[in-house]
């Protein structure tokens, strides 16, 4: 390092005191030696060839420094073209300044439309600052690497400077590691000094949009007088952007855009960019409702989605408007997920074919933890989309009682973005050139890198949080400013009447007809074409069938294809060299396949994926380990020991199978079970599983449960056949790692809209994940899977059990009971059956027999009754579960098995009682509470103080 060093040192000797002046060369050369002086270029590349590696930037940037100070304190000749000390010094404080306003000057920048506070001073961006005096503005200096002529005044330079950095874009990108995006950036930022280039008719066509924008909601607000809308005035300026966004991503290639945004401005993106028709939200407000969602529960105007067909330059681009709940930021993380579903259906590995655009709030986008997730999403390999452009509508103020400086901690709400090295646009909302100058920028950007890009649509909010909202009474300043302050149509129309492009008449003309259009309930977007006959959108019409029950699907597969198959999974590649405990586990899966040992969860569970994929299904599994598996019972991906590589066995089963993908996730449920929801609603024929850490883990993610999985059916009309795997079962670990809160999942549960399943045999497992992909009525389900059972020597099935049959909602008596004898029934789910069983062995009981439910909802009716039936002489049956007695599956189906139960028999609770935690803490008592349980159960000695009667 130091020879190289040395050798820079003594090639530059004569010019030490254009120290900065040649690091800025070198900088140049190194991103493009074609961009600098041939001489200069021939030097460089000696000192390459001498050096036989690249010269580190930090070591020849310190050199330069160094060179520079010795030089001031001699006299410097002008030998080899080399400046003057003072002179030097003047043309490195020139470089410095220009390299200010990349830095900071967005500090400074043109941006708030409302001008709320006084900008602060940045020393940096004073000449002064620098050494520059008044005297050294009509010098000329070298620009370095400033897209401009190579040698300019400095009042030109300044000028230059201040027009790029600080007018109405702000840009911050100085930030990113990578010298070749920074200096693409700015290419185009000082290439094209900050301005897009439009002729007459585009700028009309701009008017046009801010006059649909500004139009819509005027007429909104005087005929629907105080009613919610979420109004867009004051960023009237999105419209032409999303507008320009979807025009130029066609004409690029793009044929898919999805778009995620919450209520602020979705009725007017509805309305003039999608082409919703106008009566159709006239309907929403006036509460009409269509025939289609007379068997829904609906949701209100500002939540609703909608999917069009747009013709641009390129041709037709698809763009679809996911629907949203109130949670704001919580649609990030679906829309990504449906993005990488349908770039898959279109092989677009890329992301060159598949766009995600997501539409934030500016406190929403600082304050909510999803979006953090959502970002460290975007470049790894399991959830990248290809980048994604964030537009935020920076209305500078949260909920209308919010003061601004309390919505967020850092400079600006976009800094949390900086994070994954995402350039962020500011722009001045007001200024609707600028706003598509930077749309363009920020597309071409996510274009050219397939990196998240940000624009900051800075701009206001010129009425309350709703319509119904008096903003004045908490933030009187700001809206006095705002009432005061023109609209950005009527700004915009002046700015064309004064530069002759525009008539007065011409522009009221514009507002007349548009009015005109919306009271006549038309079509008031670009052309939207209609009846396209797309191959690839997201068709449910096979999986919207009426079998809730699935009887008649057959999930058994052929013992020969069973074992096939097997061979194929225990297949490594040569030389590979498993893990001692995975090669064990590969026998033992090898012994089952021969019926030598019987089949534990894990294979089962394998066997259930593989003979999916060679069906031609597709698989998605992911979770923090979901490769492995948590408990060391999946190995779906295994590695080398000797060099680090892995292998997925289900990838390779033969040539005409289905996609394969199991992803070790990022620490997050929140966004990645989101993730998840949106792939799963956007692939119909695809098996997409989330499989939680510990189930307790799934709470990270309720809103998701809550806003999309359970209820987005009955809501928007959604499908979606997402499976949930969440590891369930008291076994003294503590409040934590025990419960999946069945409870929760089990109060949700309405209308068919999801199931729940406690499978206890690999069987089960492997029967009920192939019910999920083969039935034709696909539902969320959510399965409470083992921990110590995929070990528990009792948790086993026969190959037999796989071949023949299919998933049961309900296991009868497994022993040979004389049913005459039988006094007692216990009815039970999960693991403590296992608990039951054993105890009941060791005891040699006959007279309790034990029957599992395997499927709480939807309830199975018809098989629990059937299993009942079995036992006429038992006078008692008694719901047996490990969780608390507020908790679990009790107080959901207590009045079911009293409805089913005959008037002979008496139901009881026999579990834990009453507790604010999931389980306890010691081990110990956790065992003691176990064991009296269990006792209860088979000896019928009810505790009085938490049994109740029904």
């Amino acid at each position: 390092m130091s020879a190289r060093i040395e050798l820079f040192r003594r090639s530059t000797a004569l010019y030490g005191g254009n120290a900065a002046f040649i690091e800025d060369l070198y900088e140049r050369y190194l991103q493009d030696p074609e961009s600098i002086p041939s001489a200069w270029r021939g030097h460089f590349d000696a000192m390459h060839q001498e050096a036989a590696n690249e010269v580190p930037h930090g070591p020849v940037r310190e050199n330069f420094r160094r060179l520079a100070r010795e030089r001031r304190s001699r006299p410097t000749s002008r030998a080899g073209g080399a400046l003057e000390p003072v002179a030097a010094e003047k043309q490195a404080a020139v470089l410095r300044l220009i390299n200010a306003y990349r830095y900071r000057g967005h500090q400074v920048a043109d941006l708030d439309p409302l001008v709320l506070r006084e900008k602060p001073q940045v020393l940096d961006l004073d000449p002064a600052y620098h050494n520059l005096q008044p005297e050294d503005f009509d010098q000329v200096f070298h620009t370095g690497s400033l897209y401009a002529p190579n040698r300019m005044a400095l009042r030109e330079i300044v000028a230059l400077v201040r027009q790029i950095y600080c007018g109405p874009v702000g840009s911050e990108y100085m930030h990113i590691i990578s010298t070749q995006q920074k200096r693409w950036i700015q290419k185009r930022l000082e290439g094209y000094r900050a301005v897009p280039e439009l002729d007459g008719a585009d700028r009309r066509w701009l008017l046009t949009l801010l006059t649909a924008a500004e139009g819509l909601e005027q007429y909104l607000h005087n005929r629907y007088v105080g009613q919610k809308r979420f109004s867009l005035e004051g960023g009237e300026a999105l419209i032409p952007l999303i507008d320009e966004l979807i025009q130029r991503a066609g004409r690029q290639g793009l044929k898919e855009i999805v778009i995620g945004m919450a209520h602020r401005g979705r009725l007017n993106v509805l309305t003039n960019i999608l082409g919703k028709p106008p009566q159709d939200m006239f309907d929403e407000f006036e509460g009409r409702v269509h025939v289609s969602w007379r068997e829904m529960a609906g949701d209100v105007k500002y939540h609703m989605g909608f999917a069009t067909d747009i013709d641009t330059p390129g041709g037709v681009v698809h763009v679809v408007l996911g629907f949203n709940p109130s949670h704001l930021e919580i649609i990030d993380p679906v829309i990504e997920g449906s993005v990488r579903a349908r770039q898959r259906r279109r092989l677009d590995r890329t992301g060159d074919l598949v766009l995600p655009v997501l539409i934030h709030g500016d406190a929403a986008f600082a304050g909510q933890g999803v979006v953090a997730e959502t970002l460290q999403l975007s470049q790894t390999r399991g959830y990248s989309t290809g980048g994604t452009v964030h537009i935020v509508v920076n209305n500078q103020i949260g909920f209308t009682t919010s003061n601004p400086l309390d919505t967020r901690s850092t400079l600006y709400c976009t800094d949390v973005a900086k994070m994954v090295q995402a350039p962020v646009f500011h722009v001045n909302g007001d200024d609707p050139e600028a706003v598509i100058f930077a749309t363009r920028l920020a597309l071409d950007f996510r274009n050219q890198f397939h990196k998240d890009v940000i624009i900051d649509l800075v701009c206001y909010r010129r009425l309350g949080h709703n319509e119904a909202d008096e903003p004045s009474v908490t933030q009187p300043m700001m809206y006095k400013k705002i009432r005061g302050h023109p609209t950005v149509r009527a700004r915009y129309a002046e700015r064309l009447t004064e530069a002759g492009e525009l008539t007065k008449d011409a522009g009221e003309l514009m507002v007349e007809d548009y009015r005109r259009s919306i009271e006549q309930g038309v079509v008031v977007a670009r052309p939207v074409l209609c009846g396209l006959d797309n191959p690839y959108k997201v068709d449910w019409g096979d999986c919207r069938g009426d079998d809730w029950d699935s009887a008649e699907v057959r999930t058994g597969v052929a013992r020969e294809t069973l074992c096939a198959l097997t061979e194929q999974m225990l297949r490594v590649p040569e030389g590979f060299e498993l893990h001692p405990r995975v090669e064990k586990i590969w026998g033992e899966r090898r012994n089952m396949a021969h019926g030598d040992q019987l089949i534990n969860w894990g294979y089962a569970e394998n066997l259930a994926y593989a003979t999916l994929l060679d069906a031609g299904f597709p698989v998605r599994l992911s979770g923090q380990d979901a490769g492995r598996g948590t408990f060391f019972h999946r190995h779906a991906v295994i590695h080398d020991q000797a060099s680090g590589r892995s292998h997925t066995p289900l990838q390779h089963l033969g040539p005409h199978q289905g996609a394969f993908v199991a992803i070790d996730s990022i620490l997050s449920e929140e966004a990645v079970l989101a993730f998840e929801y949106g792939y799963a609603t956007a692939e119909p024929n695809a098996l997409t599983l989330w499989e939680a850490q510990f189930g307790d883990f799934a709470n990270g993610a309720q809103v998701v449960i809550d806003q999309f999985i359970t209820s987005a059916g009955t809501k928007w009309g959604l499908c979606c056949g997402l499976v949930m795997l969440l590891p369930h079962g008291l076994e003294g670990q503590g409040a934590e790692h025990s419960s999946a809160r069945i409870e929760r999942f089990l109060q949700l549960s309405a209308e068919r809209n999801i199931r729940v399943c406690v499978p206890t045999t690999p069987a089960q497992i492997f029967h009920l994940l192939r019910r999920q992909m083969l039935c034709k009525e696909r539902r969320p389900l959510i399965v409470m899977t083992p921990k110590s059972l995929l070990r528990h020597r009792l948790a086993v099935s026969g190959l037999d059990e796989l071949a023949e049959g299919g998933f049961q909602p309900v296991i009868g008596e497994c022993d040979p009971l004389a049913p005459e004898g039988v006094e007692r029934v216990v009815v039970c789910s999960g693991r403590v059956f296992y608990d039951l069983l054993e105890a009941r062995r060791t005891r040699a009981l006959t007279n309790v027999a034990i029957v599992r439910i395997e499927q709480l909802y939807p309830f199975p009716r018809a098989a629990f009754t059937a299993a009942l039936a079995q036992f006429p002489a038992a006078n008692e049956v008694i719901w047996c579960q490990e969780e608390a007695q507020n908790q679990g599956a009790w107080d959901q189906i207590k009045h079911r098995l009293h409805d089913l139960t005959p008037a002979t028999q008496r139901v009881y609770y026999v579990g834990r009682p009453t507790s604010a935690a999931p389980a306890v803490g010691h081990r110990a008592v956790h065992l003691e509470q176990q064991e009296r349980l269990v006792d209860e159960a088979l000896t019928g000695r009810i505790n009085p103080s938490m049994n109740r009667r029904i």
